[in-house]
């Protein structure tokens, strides 16, 4: 069964807090994608939580710009996945997660709405 650990960020008071999710509370965030919003009841909060990214049990990052739950090597120069060196223009093939939530996803980044 699927088990999350929800990390949501709350802009207003620039705190995060951590929140467990397991088997049946874990259940509706299957298939969700990046940019995706539920309710908060789910995670006992008023209001609603939008999905900002996350990474899989082997810590691989969540990219928005790859469809599906797969794990893929894209060719990056910037962006989420890729430190900066200090020598500019480099290119380098990276391993990265899709933009869907599922069962290997361990961690989802989330903010309040």
């Amino acid at each position: 069964m699927a088990s999350f650990k929800v990390v949501l960020a709350d802009s207003k008071s620039s705190k995060s807090r951590s929140v467990e999710l397991k088997d049946q509370q874990a259940q509706p965030f299957l298939g969700l994608k990046i940019g995706d919003e539920v309710d908060g009841t789910l995670l006992g909060l008023q209001g609603k939580v939008r999905i900002t990214g996350g990474s899989d049990k082997a810590g691989f990052p969540m990219r928005g710009d790859i469809s599906g739950g797969v794990k893929k090597y894209v060719l990056m120069t910037k962006g989420i996945g890729f430190r900066k060196d200090a020598s500019g223009g480099k290119k380098k093939r990276k391993l990265v997660r899709g933009n869907t939530i599922t069962d290997e996803i361990y961690q989802i980044n989330a903010k309040t709405v």
